[in-house]
């Protein structure tokens, strides 16, 4: 596919206006509810049988909280291999939609740049780049790789650490550890509603999110009632504000 061709003056702009390091600040909020349900993560793939090197891999390769947590159950479940990936793939599929939405600030960038950053773009890196990048038309590479990685080393050693202190805490929900992720994602949703100054658009999008959530959830499970209801309140806010 032809790359879009961007002026060198607004690639510089944008090389210039954010850093690696700026990226590695961004990704600040988002670490202690990292290191938080990382660290949860860890225990549950420690008491599914998993070693550590095997939770340092799965944290590398397959990089992704839900779907670990899922592949710990279905281990302990004795499920076949070919049922946790078939599972997984269903579960990750929102990162179809989450890689799109942000792939135009990204059009300037080299196939194997974007190949790298699709890898490691997570629900909340998506967040931060979303609520960052609302106003610009472009994105610093720099500043990406900068908010991945954070995230991504961030993941691994909560991970790790999960699996080899997590013997001690039989119950992390007890700590409240099982809420720091959605109290995160609050966050920085409140944080980008309050940026697009777009309250009523978002509300109406949310109401409606909800509203087809608890509808198609009663003729489907598993995860795809969400995904059913992130594409179709998406679809709404898009044309409220294009054309309303």
């Amino acid at each position: 596919m032809k790359q879009e061709h961007v002026s060198a003056e607004a690639y510089v702009g944008i090389q210039q206006e954010d850093s690696f390091l700026q990226g590695v600040k961004d990704c600040l909020p988002t670490v202690f509810g990292y290191l938080s349900i990382g660290f949860a993560a860890g225990i549950i793939e420690r008491t599914a049988g998993l070693s550590i090197m095997e939770i340092v891999l799965m944290s590398l390769f397959l990089y992704a909280g839900s779907a670990q947590f899922i592949a710990a159950g279905m281990l302990v479940a004795g499920a076949p291999i070919s049922a946790i990936i078939l599972t997984i793939f269903f579960a990750n599929l929102r990162y179809l939609l989450l890689s799109a939405a942000l792939s135009p600030y990204f059009r300037h960038l080299p196939t194997w740049k974007n190949a790298i950053i699709g890898f490691q773009l997570t629900d909340e890196t998506f967040g931060v780049a979303a609520n960052h990048l609302a106003n610009r038309k472009l994105a610093n590479d720099r500043w990406m790789f900068g908010l991945n990685i954070t995230a991504y080393v961030n993941w691994l050693i909560a991970n790790v650490a999960g699996g080899i202190f997590g013997q001690w805490i039989a119950k992390p929900e007890d700590y409240g550890l099982d809420f720091a992720l959605p109290a995160m994602f609050i966050g920085l949703l409140v944080l980008q509603i309050l940026g697009r100054a777009k309250v009523r658009i978002d509300l109406l999008v949310a109401i409606s999110a909800i509203a087809i959530t608890v509808g198609v959830s009663f003729l489907f499970s598993g995860g795809i009632d969400i995904i059913v209801a992130t594409v179709l309140a998406a679809t709404i806010g898009v044309i409220i504000e294009k054309w309303l």
